[in-house]
């Protein structure tokens, strides 16, 4: 097993660049990945882990264990080292290279004929995202689709915010117009919540397949979305205010297509 003892290690300040650079992390196909639930979390989703650094003074080999495949390199660097690359201010001792994964539309699948889809359209916020995915995983929703992201989807920003929900969902990203095509090829409504033209959204009929698109706070969806909707939706804001968190926002109108089919 290699050790890895120095902060100016050619494989530690190749991890520093895979966490601050997305330019790195395009042009290699590697990410980083901190902290036992996530690591568990990409091995349930598919993802493969290249390397994995472990502080022996954090966590066991034994506990390291769980996550070697065939495929992995094992390093133990020390608390020095390992400070140096850790993202969280709480940390477990353990942080892996990932290969990213394909995020196209061509790899989404069904598995029913009346998807429940959540669209987000030019997130920019890093925590925003992260909050998202957390909520489509709460929700078991059966994709996300990112139309024209603003931020890499492997910043770890997302990864920690969206405490490896980036791995429990299927996701896919493009462009707006991409979207749209893909949603009306599968005969997939479109609900976008939006105040011009629009319905409140607990009036509206979730059961068959459909998509929640939701936009950014300060400039909401495009004329796009607005225009291919099956139908425009609003939230009926009671106070002074006429947004709120885009998470929250799209949590309101999942749970409630969830609660009319019945979950």
């Amino acid at each position: 097993m290699k050790e890895i003892h120095s902060i100016q290690n050619p494989t530690i300040k190749n991890i520093l660049k895979l966490q601050d650079k997305s330019r790195e992390r395009k042009k290699s196909g590697l990410f980083i990945i901190e902290g036992k639930r996530e690591l568990s979390l990409a091995l349930k989703g598919g993802y493969t882990l290249k390397t994995i650094l472990f502080c022996e003074g954090v966590i066991t080999i034994d506990d390291v264990k769980d996550f070697i495949t065939d495929q992995t390199e094992i390093i133990s660097v020390s608390k020095e080292v390992y400070q140096k690359i850790a993202y969280r201010d709480s940390t477990e001792g353990i942080i892996a290279v990932a290969n990213t994964k394909d995020f196209t539309l061509e790899k989404i699948k069904f598995n029913t004929t009346t998807p429940l889809v959540l669209v987000a359209e030019s997130p920019e916020k890093p925590g925003n995202i992260g909050a998202l995915l957390r909520t489509a995983d709460a929700a078991n929703i059966d994709a996300v689709l990112i139309a024209n992201p603003k931020t890499d989807l492997y910043n770890p920003n997302i990864i920690r915010s969206s405490v490896g929900c980036l791995f429990t969902n299927q996701i896919a990203t493009g462009t707006s117009e991409e979207i749209i095509a893909f949603l009306q090829e599968k005969n997939i409504d479109i609900y976008a919540t939006t105040l011009q033209n629009s319905n409140e959204y607990h009036k509206e009929n979730y059961t068959k397949a459909s998509a929640i698109v939701v936009g950014t706070e300060a400039t909401g969806l495009t004329d796009l979305f607005r225009e291919a909707a099956t139908q425009n939706i609003n939230i009926p804001m009671q106070g002074a205010i006429d947004s709120m968190n885009v998470s929250v926002a799209a949590a309101i109108v999942l749970f409630e297509a969830k609660r009319q089919r019945g979950f």
